[in-house]
């Protein structure tokens, strides 16, 4: 087997493990937070957004940081970092004696976060050009499934194993990814760029700027689509289904459907945008998702939202791998942990703006509105990546000719 695939087996499991790490919390916090001696319904409210957001943005900050740490001293020893220092601390997270304990672990997880940059980096870089599509195609599923599983696994391993055990099973899963990547991720990494490079000097060694922006915009959007619903689908389902009393169940299947259409999808569209374009693939799932999202307001039940987020995994499983992929061409080697730490950035920020958005739209105009107003950021977001992007690089083409 070469060593890339090898290589994307572990970091698979490893983002996967890290996304569940990530997001399992979400069904558990107000249980647990009540438990830590919060009984106030709005405190424990309070606290769990806290608690749940404050990974995301501290993550947001340091993922740069550790992807610039990844060119500087290699991908695997972050992989390792990051690895061992979340077992430790979501391990951790079960012996919280108080809920700012709780919130500090929290704030600590955001801090050693990087897996995920680093994994990206190590394959892109890593991998020959025929199957690079495939590859960040396959990777892309497993923080992607990660994420959208996490709050059904943490809910479900609550519900059999108890609070705490959410987090020691979760610690002993990071801490055997971490074993995994010691023993047999191999690298073979030589420092292009001999001295540290300033953000600035980053940036200006950067040389298709403008692309850049757009595609870290698009990772945005595209993990902010995602997420918009989380704060709301329980609600809407409880609406869609009001003569069953298996709403958990519903709201579970209905989150994770769009995860694993992602699972499915996601290595066919990276290895079609090997052959076509990932620009032709970014237009296209761009617009596709950016309809799907209209009908899920106006669907009578709970099937029917599934079949659609399902359908809608199958077009945003062809963004991010696509996006990665036009990253890993118009960026120089020794910039990639770096230029793919920003873009782990501006996912993790997706990722708490939807979940602020939704629930906040839901709040104040209705929960319909949280679909048609998603829908409509996709679809100017597929406007700008065909005027800016699309033919941008079609006329290259012709030119090239």
């Amino acid at each position: 087997m070469p060593i890339w695939k090898r290589n994307l087996m572990i970091c698979w499991f490893g983002m996967f493990v890290t996304g569940i790490g990530m997001s399992q919390i979400a069904p558990v916090l107000p249980l647990y937070i009540k438990r830590l001696g919060v009984n106030n319904t709005a405190f424990i409210a309070q606290f769990s957004g806290i608690a749940f957001g404050v990974t995301y943005i501290i993550s947001a900050v340091f993922s740069p940081i550790w992807g610039q740490a990844a060119d500087k001293y290699g991908r695997k020893p972050m992989l390792l970092r990051a690895s061992l220092g979340m077992a430790i601390v979501i391990f951790s997270m079960g012996f919280a004696q108080n809920v700012y304990e709780l919130i500090g672990l929290r704030l600590l997880q955001g801090v050693i976060t990087g897996f995920g940059t680093a994994c990206t980096t190590l394959i892109a870089t890593q991998t020959d050009k025929e199957h690079a599509g495939w590859a960040l195609g396959t990777l892309s599923t497993a923080n992607v499934a990660g994420s959208l599983l996490g709050p059904m696994i943490g809910g479900f391993m609550e519900e059999r194993l108890g609070l705490q055990n959410v987090f020691f099973v979760t610690g002993a899963l990071l801490f055997i990814a971490f074993i995994i990547t010691a023993l047999f991720v191999k690298e073979s990494f030589t420092r292009q760029d001999k001295r540290t490079l300033r953000a600035k000097e980053v940036w200006n060694s950067v040389p298709e700027k403008s692309l850049t922006v757009i595609m870290f915009v698009t990772f945005f959007v595209i993990t902010l689509a995602l997420f918009t619903v989380e704060p709301i689908i329980t609600i809407y389902v409880t609406q869609l289904s009001q003569h069953t009393n298996h709403v958990a169940l519903f709201a579970g299947m209905v989150f994770s459907a769009s995860g694993l259409a992602s699972i499915i999808s996601a290595p066919r569209l990276g290895k079609l945008s090997d052959k076509i374009g990932a620009h032709k693939v970014i237009l296209a799932a761009l617009v596709v998702a950016g309809i799907v999202f209209v009908p899920q307001a106006f669907v009578k039940n709970p099937w029917q939202l599934m079949g659609l987020r399902f359908v809608l995994g199958l077009a945003t499983a062809g963004l991010m791998p696509s996006v990665n992929i036009m990253l890993k061409t118009i960026t120089p080697a020794s910039l990639a942990g770096r230029v793919f730490g920003f873009s782990m950035s501006a996912g993790y920020l997706g990722v708490f703006g939807g979940s602020i958005l939704g629930g906040q739209v839901a709040a104040y105009l209705g929960i319909n509105y949280v679909f048609f107003i998603t829908s409509a950021l996709l679809l100017i977001n597929a406007m700008w990546v065909y005027f800016k992007v699309y033919k941008k690089l079609n006329l290259k083409k012709v030119e090239g000719c």
